[in-house]
């Protein structure tokens, strides 16, 4: 074989590969090919819910591929300063995550995943301004974020179907929600005054409470001490009855021995002190027991 029977063979060879090489393509599991025609898209490979991953086959020269990945894609938005209802400003870092799930209105509308991504962070600015703009700062730091950034999600998700963008909004969350800088300050002096005053106020509340159960307490006792007093007195008098109608019946049936029981009771109550002065005739009758004994009353 001549020399320029091999030079012939080779440059074949060359262009035989250059052919193969743009009509045999390879699609991953993970991507999505449109197959496009002077411009046009022609044919979509392994879109979600069909076939078509691995060695393919295009048109030569006059088709070539564009390739999506089918995995979920993130999108960091930038910060984004949202006024609340409140009036409150608020320093907002959010991101989003989407899939593509029409590639073929994706590349019509989008083209390529930079443009995506210009298109899309304003469109999730607007809806986190419209959403979280509705609520107070409070609610989006801490109390509801989780519902607001469901709201936020359906309205990206409603504004994407819109647009006809060929994108599935998988998730929308908030990274970071903050005051800014110049505002830190004063805001946490008044929610630290606001905190003072709620605790000055339970406080308030308890000592209400407290002043109400210490006299509730205090008007049982009185009307315990009360009720045993009134008892106390009763059974008092009615023993003194007893002990009267008792001495009465005794002195009734001795009248001597009650009069001697007298004077002794008398002798105890003038003479058991110890310190008593009495000033009496010796003749008196007071002392006539002393001088007579027991018998000093016949």
């Amino acid at each position: 074989m001549t020399r320029n029977n091999l030079t012939v063979w080779a440059v074949l060879a060359f262009v035989a590969l250059i052919v193969l090489a743009n009509t045999f393509y390879v699609v991953d599991q993970r991507e999505s090919a449109i197959v496009v025609r002077f411009g046009e898209p022609v044919r979509v490979v392994n879109a979600r819910g069909q076939g078509g991953p691995g060695l393919n086959v295009k048109t030569p020269f006059l088709e070539r591929t564009i390739k999506f990945d089918r995995r979920n894609l993130g999108l960091e938005a930038d910060q984004e300063e949202v006024i609340s209802a409140d009036q409150e400003r608020l320093v907002v870092d959010a991101f989003l995550r989407y899939r593509i799930s029409d590639p073929l209105q994706y590349y019509r509308t989008l083209r390529d995943d930079r443009t995506a991504a210009a298109r899309l962070e304003p469109l999730v600015n607007s809806a986190l301004r419209q959403v979280l703009g509705s609520t107070t700062s409070t609610n989006i730091i801490s109390g509801g974020r989780s519902e607001l950034m469901a709201q936020t999600r359906a309205d990206v998700a409603r504004r994407a179907a819109a647009g006809r963008f060929g994108i599935e909004v998988v998730d929308l969350r908030i990274k970071r929600a903050d005051l800014p800088a110049a505002n830190q300050a004063a805001v946490y002096r008044r929610m630290q005054t606001s905190r003072q005053q709620e605790a000055a106020q339970i406080r308030a509340i308890g000592e209400q409470q407290k002043r109400e159960i210490i006299a509730g307490a205090d008007k049982e006792v009185a009307i315990t001490l009360a009720t045993a007093t009134e008892e106390a007195e009763t059974t008092r008098g009615q023993g003194d009855a007893n002990r009267t109608r008792i001495f009465a019946q005794a002195y009734g049936r001795d009248p001597a021995f009650a009069s001697f029981y007298r004077s002794m009771q008398a002798y105890d109550a003038a003479l058991s002190q110890g310190d008593a002065t009495m000033v009496l005739s010796p003749d008196s009758a007071f002392f006539r027991y002393f001088e007579r004994g027991a018998g000093g009353g016949r």
